[in-house]
């Protein structure tokens, strides 16, 4: 076990922790819903794209036990503290950190799942200064990459799974229908009651099953948690 103790940001779960100090991309809700929400049943291989400090390929390792998870990024901090994450997680032996950029990664490569909570903005000019701006940033890696690598990378009957804000859902269901890797599972995302949708969680597959589309509320006008997010994520949050 490396040293967690007495670091300044630390998250934790009820089964595990993470250190996301150094990483520019901090826990949030984005990432637990993903992982919560991606499918895992059956799922032995997975990569987990723009790892940050892993706590997505944490939650996948505890969901599934047969799973061994590879996390990849191109930010060293994060690949630094992913690493310590999981050596202190009860999963350790499951899970790997590599400093690589995923456009990179040969056809050699098969999983059975690959998640990932990409980089949000897509348009406009390259920000600058700001770590964690510069990480939301879709330079390095587009939504079209991100699902035209999968289509590349997944086993005959694998799933991408991935969450994006609601503005980029024609730009994912086109660059779906363009890498035969077809949207099989869509959840809409409400973060209070009676308000608009902000994020869309996405299955995507060749597997031959139905479509299917719902929706999940985040917490009730008084800012109390729904019972839907309650069942999904508390077997995590401590607060659940």
């Amino acid at each position: 076990m490396l040293p967690i103790m007495g670091r300044e940001k630390v998250f934790r779960f009820k089964q595990f922790a993470v250190i996301n100090d150094r990483t520019a991309m901090k826990v949030g809700t984005d990432g637990v819903l993903l992982g919560a929400w991606c499918p895992v049943e059956g799922m032995r291989r997975v990569l987990d794209v723009g790892t940050g400090c892993g706590v997505i390929a944490l939650m996948v390792a505890q969901r599934n036990q047969d799973a061994v998870i590879s996390a990849i990024d191109i930010d060293a901090a994060a690949i630094e503290e992913a690493t310590l994450n999981f050596a202190n997680s009860p999963w350790g032996e499951r899970l790997t950190a590599a400093l690589t950029d995923f456009n990179a990664m040969t056809d050699g490569e098969c999983y059975d799942l690959i998640v990932s909570n990409p980089p949000y903005f897509n348009n406009g000019v390259l920000p600058t200064g700001d770590a964690r701006t510069i990480a939301r940033h879709t330079r390095s890696l587009t939504y079209r990459q991100l699902i035209e690598g999968a289509a590349r990378l997944l086993s005959e009957n694998g799933a991408l799974a991935l969450i994006t804000p609601t503005d980029a859902e024609s730009e994912i269901v086109e660059a779906a229908t363009f890498a035969s890797l077809p949207v099989r599972r869509v959840t809409r995302v409400v973060a209070i009651e009676g308000a608009p949708p902000k994020r869309l969680l996405w299955q995507l597959s060749r597997r031959n099953i139905a479509y299917h589309e719902d929706s999940l509320t985040i917490a009730h006008s008084d800012g109390s948690f729904t019972d839907e997010y309650i069942a999904l994520t508390s077997a995590f949050y401590l607060k659940m």
